[in-house]
């Protein structure tokens, strides 16, 4: 590939790099950083051959460049400034690809890095890209291949932004149209009905009971693939309402079983709004809703009341993301504006969290739904036929979920913090979210 070719300047010294201030989910993310659990989105890209290393990293540069957002770092500053600043650079600090040796246990190690250790905001782009060859029995349907793991900075953007620069690199590297399949059409009202009877966000809602908390800080994950569950032809609520009420029972059940006194659950749902196009604005771009169940809603199953548990959750999600409301509420916005320096900003920003805690919702479920794009990089390498997301889990809530769905499959990430839950906690919720997947799969 060729560089782009700037005219040259008759005259004056060359331009300083452009400054853009934090925007507001970007300065909450920066005020609370902690080093023991990093704010890092995984994303986990399961190919059925191999890449070659000089292609991909040409791919990835160009793609860096044609979505120039993503190519910045953060402006260092005194303890007084009033903002912190992205400076956006012409070209990358660091080569963003790398190719770690392969070995039985790459994988492992790799997930590990996604999870521990988070690309630095002081060097641009804040994203690393891992290229690991499978080896061995890995997973019994995917043993031979490659995984891209993109590990993200989530200070600096999030995970579909950065998805949309790996399908332009997917693109730019085997020549295949990579352009967003439109989404499913779905017949909605006109408006969405009045709200009803839901637990008030002002309720202290259930918190993920402890269950076997490890020594090591930071987070744990288990990937898992299921079934995509099914939903009669012409249902009112979608695959995502049915996720949604599988988390509300997955975690009312490991309540009951850890002895938790019975309380409503909220579940933070991101929306996204943005284009799926080359147009998609990088960086931290969901707005995030709760969605309230209450006790009696998650009181033991009984299969005949699912039908009329979807519909609710059908009608809340809908009547949520309809209403207009800052990404992050109307308090983070006054919490960023420029009224103190950034360190006492920040300082009180850390303190209202940690008060704020018994308020904060019971956990995440992060739904991409359908990969918009093929993600096929061509003859030798293939089409990805597995992704996955995950999503950071920091106390109080502990634990986050996050679903994709590829080639007809349905690809769930558990992380929780280990100061709360164990990999062997990690299995049984991922058992129990398996079971209750399926309870949602009512017939007509």
């Amino acid at each position: 590939m060729t560089a782009l070719h700037q005219p040259a300047r008759a005259e004056g010294p060359p331009r300083p790099p452009a400054r853009v201030p934090f925007p507001v989910v970007d300065e909450v993310a920066r005020h609370c950083l902690q080093e023991e659990e990093p704010e890092t989105v995984h994303i986990e890209v399961h190919l059925p051959g191999r890449l070659d290393a000089g292609r991909l990293r040409t791919a990835f540069a160009e793609a860096l460049r044609r979505h120039p957002r993503i190519l910045m770092r953060e402006v260092p500053g005194r303890w007084y400034r009033r903002r912190y600043e992205w400076e956006l650079t012409a070209e990358p600090d660091v080569e963003v690809v790398s190719f770690p040796a392969p070995g039985r246990d790459a994988l492992r190690e790799a997930r590990t890095r996604a999870l521990a250790e988070a690309p630095p905001l002081s060097l641009s782009p804040p994203i690393r890209v891992e290229v690991v060859e499978k080896a061995g029995p890995v997973e019994p349907r995917t043993s031979h291949g490659t995984v891209l793991f993109l590990t993200i900075n989530h200070t600096a953007l999030d995970g579909p932004a950065c998805l949309r620069v790996l399908a332009t690199a997917s693109e730019l590297y085997g020549g295949q149209d990579n352009s967003p399949v439109a989404p499913p059409v779905r017949t909605a009202p006109a408006a969405p009905p009045p709200p009803e009877d839901t637990p008030s966000n002002w309720s202290r809602p259930a918190r993920v009971a402890q269950g076997t908390p490890e020594p090591s800080p930071g987070n744990g994950m288990l990937v898992t693939e299921l079934p995509l569950p099914h939903r009669p032809k012409g249902s009112p609520y979608t695959v995502n309402d049915q996720l949604m009420v599988t988390t509300a029972l997955t975690i009312a059940h490991w309540n009951r079983e850890h002895g938790a006194r019975p309380r409503p659950l909220r579940i933070t749902m991101p929306v996204d709004d943005r284009p799926r196009d080359a147009t998609m604005p990088i960086g931290n771009g969901t707005r995030l809703v709760e969605v309230p169940f209450t006790v009696d809603e998650l009181a033991v199953h009984d299969p005949g009341r699912m039908p009329a548990l979807l519909h609710r959750t059908a009608t809340r999600t809908r009547a949520l993301k309809a209403l207009p409301r800052p990404q992050l509420g109307h308090g983070a916005s006054l919490l960023t504006a420029p009224w103190a320096p950034v360190a006492v900003r920040a300082a009180l920003t850390r303190g209202l969290r940690r008060a704020a805690a018994p308020w904060t919702s019971t956990t995440l479920l992060s739904n991409i739904g359908r990969i918009p794009y093929p993600l096929d990089f061509g003859a030798e390498a293939g089409r990805a036929h597995a992704v996955w997301f995950s999503a950071p889990a920091r106390m109080p809530r502990g634990l986050t979920v996050t679903t994709a769905s590829t080639a007809g499959r349905l690809h769930l990430a558990l992380r929780w913090s280990r100061a709360l839950l164990s990999h062997g906690d990690g299995t049984h919720l991922r058992d129990l979210f398996e079971h209750y997947l399926h309870t949602t799969e009512v017939t007509p």
